[in-house]
């Protein structure tokens, strides 16, 4: 279990971010205020409450002006976060949306009514978080994560959002989210994910994410395995918490989403809405109208190409992947589709490649646009092992990869979100990005100079 988070930064590293703010009256432009946030990558990822409570108090405590639904867990919470914005627009309250990491360009993390937060706003903010974060103490600097869940509370809070959906980073106990009492706490389910930082077992991974239970404060979870359930049971008790056990749910729902999984997350957003009736009144028939409209890009998303057909989805991990094979399974069972994934480094990629390569006819291994990159190479030996049958190549870029599956009918893009928003704007979907956005994915880094103290 982790207890604390260290980082360290180099001088000259320190002298460059400085000198560049002290050069910097106010940010202007947006492509100025993704830089600074670049620069913020700097200070690596922290685990702690502290700096965003310090930075959300100068900034005027905006998060004890909203009201909050915290969603947690590995797999599904954006999923969740983007069901229950969908059933609260509908029923006409003004909705704040808070998710990471973004496919394509950072604002998609903050939105209000699903409009993304305005360029303009970015930058003002930026400037105002920066002028703030300088009266911190010296080694104590913001990490871009804390900064960005206060530039989230600020807009929400200017914005006058009625309820705030706010998804977790990394973790709950010790994420810079966890700083608001909301009305509910969610947690979808726990697999072996983020294992450097939050544990290597299920049981130590669910006390990180039971970490956002609240005292008296209801919540609400859909994992299953036993060892979870001890420990969420024993939070929820510590607190005086009432814990809703969901479990796994077929089908209840008219989505515009794939995949079995998507039913579990729907039940879960229903028993939410339901839950909280008397602080959020939903009149009848808004739940099923608000989950018919749902959106939500990269998450088993299909996208035609002449007579290609291309699905995009963000798994990206062991348990993902088994989602992923049991939707191809149910609605794609008559498709061979051809493989091209990407990961980060720190994730179970083996893992990964064998629970997917089996279904394939094919299989292109490509990097990802990302200093975590993991070597497509790396998967080559599993990938030919869990499906010998397949031919297993690797793509210098996921534009090759794509070049090389180009006549293919059915080819699936999975394996990092990075990957899936890289396809979204090759595939003219997305927009794209303005400079180096995407790099502000890289917030936890390892090659940045964060260390775990307790991982």
């Amino acid at each position: 279990m982790v207890s604390s988070f260290k980082f360290s930064v180099s001088s000259n590293a320190l002298e460059t971010v400085n000198s560049k703010l002290e050069a910097l009256s106010r940010i202007v432009t947006y492509p100025e205020a993704i830089e600074h946030l670049l620069e913020l990558n700097l200070f690596g990822t922290k685990l702690g409450l502290d700096n965003p409570r310090r930075l959300a108090t100068r900034a005027g405590s905006p998060h004890e002006r909203l009201r909050f639904i915290h969603i947690a867990g590995t797999n599904g919470k954006g999923s969740v976060c983007a069901m229950l914005e969908s059933i609260y627009r509908e029923a006409g309250l003004r909705t704040g949306l808070f998710t990471s990491p973004h496919l394509v360009s950072f604002r998609e993390r903050i939105q209000v009514n699903r409009e993304l937060i305005p360029e303009e706003t970015v930058a003002s903010l930026a400037t105002q978080l920066r002028d703030f974060a300088a009266k911190f103490p010296e080694g104590q600097s913001p990490t871009f994560f804390e900064v960005l869940v206060v530039m989230a509370l600020c807009h929400f809070a200017e914005q006058a959002c009625d309820i705030v959906l706010w998804e977790t980073g990394m973790g709950g106990r010790l994420d810079a989210t966890n700083i608001v009492t909301p009305l509910a706490g969610v947690i979808t389910n726990i697999g072996l994910d983020h294992t450097r930082w939050l544990g290597k077992t299920h049981a130590a991974i669910a006390a990180e994410k039971a970490g956002i239970i609240k005292p008296r404060i209801p919540v609400l979870t859909t994992a299953g395995q036993p060892e979870v359930l001890a420990v969420i049971r024993a939070e929820a008790a510590k607190h005086s918490a009432q814990l809703i056990e969901l479990g796994q749910t077929e089908e209840i729902a008219e989505l515009p989403l794939n995949g079995r999984h998507q039913q579990t997350n729907a039940s879960l957003a229903r028993a939410v809405v339901e839950r909280l009736q008397a602080e959020l009144p939903v009149v009848p028939g808004v739940i099923s109208n608000g989950l018919a409209k749902v959106h939500w890009p990269g998450r088993l998303q299909a996208v035609r190409r002449g007579e290609q057909t291309v699905m995009l989805d963000g798994a990206h991990n062991a348990e993902g992947a088994e989602m992923l094979r049991r939707a191809l399974a149910d609605g794609f069972a008559a498709e061979s589709p051809v493989f091209i994934l990407g990961m980060v480094d720190e994730k179970d990629g083996a893992g990964f490649c064998a629970e997917l390569a089996p279904l394939a006819k094919r299989v292109v291994l490509s990097p990802v646009s990302s200093v975590r990159s993991a070597k497509p190479e790396e998967f080559l030996a599993v990938c030919q092992a869990a499906n010998p049958a397949a031919a297993v190549e690797v793509a210098e870029s996921l534009g090759q990869a794509m070049e090389l599956c180009a006549a293919e009918p059915f080819v699936v893009v999975t394996g990092s979100f990075y990957l899936v928003g890289e396809a979204m704007e090759r595939l003219g979907v997305a927009p794209a990005p303005a400079g180096t956005e995407r790099l502000l994915n890289d917030w936890g880094a390892p090659e940045r100079g964060a260390q775990t103290a307790g991982a």
